[in-house]
């Protein structure tokens, strides 16, 4: 729950915010059009620069069969990317990505040549399982919309298209983990810059991007998300380490490289 008290602090674009839980590729569901009311897991799932999605499914799953029986080889469908914290929470997901659009078959040469150019950028021994019981989809998307403690808002799949992922996200996870486990003194000093009716709540790091750190107050009544802002948005891990010690408060150490 983001406070609304006070005004927010800078934050990446709703653009580039979904364009990282794509690249994360958390964990997904599909939800079928109307008379196909089951939420279906992909054995694989990949999010293309242009917002399509490669499902691969079990070639005997009834959601391939309905594709292939539908008007034009296309059914309606939507994909719910989860934002998962990489550190354990109580509430673990930070934000969800909702891809709506058109599921269509393809034929063999047209998965084949899809799963050459998912294994392109995401190797994974799965793959090999097309035509060997499993089915490629691909999900051809008409609107995204993005959920997270900024807000809910609506991307354009040009504005998705043109944004970058966040240049942290790939190092996130194993940052913040290490930030939990061998730094809570660290965390302690965080807690400074909370309000003053947070202080008590259990404080726990939960992301890290180019514009600040998210913490996450475990209290009582309720869960709360608070941005504390870099002096200015980086883009490399010397810059980074400055603000991340300008937050903890050390002005020295802050300056040196």
């Amino acid at each position: 729950m983001s406070r609304t008290d006070a005004p927010r602090p800078p934050a990446p674009h709703p653009a580039e915010r979904a364009r990282t839980i794509a690249t994360l590729g958390g964990r997904a569901t599909l939800a079928p059009a109307a008379g196909h009311t089951e939420r279906v897991v992909p054995v694989l799932h990949h999010v293309h620069p242009d917002g399509s999605v490669s499902t691969l499914l079990p070639a005997d799953h009834e959601l391939v069969g309905a594709a292939w029986s539908a008007p034009r080889g296309e059914l309606a469908a939507m994909l719910e990317l989860a934002d998962t914290a990489p550190v354990p929470l109580r509430e673990p997901v930070r934000g969800l990505l909702w891809i709506t659009g058109w599921l269509r078959a393809l034929s063999e040469p047209e998965a084949r040549t899809l799963a050459v150019e998912v294994a392109s950028v995401r190797p994974d021994p799965r793959l090999l399982d097309l035509g060997h019981g499993a089915t490629l989809l691909r999900l051809i998307p008409a609107s995204l919309v993005i959920a997270d403690a900024e807000g809910t808002h609506p991307v354009t799949l040009d504005a998705f298209s043109q944004a970058t992922p966040d240049p942290f996200a790939e190092h996130e996870a194993g940052w913040l983990r290490h930030l939990e486990l061998s730094h809570t003194d660290v965390v302690g000093s965080l807690a400074r810059h909370l309000p003053d009716d947070l202080r008590g709540g259990h404080v726990r790091p939960l992301g890290l991007d180019r514009f600040g750190l998210r913490l996450r107050v475990e209290a009582i009544d309720a869960d709360h998300d608070v941005r504390l802002a870099f002096s200015r948005p980086v883009s490399s891990a010397t810059e980074l380490s400055s603000e991340l010690r300008r937050l903890v408060g050390c002005p020295f150490l802050a300056s040196q490289r």
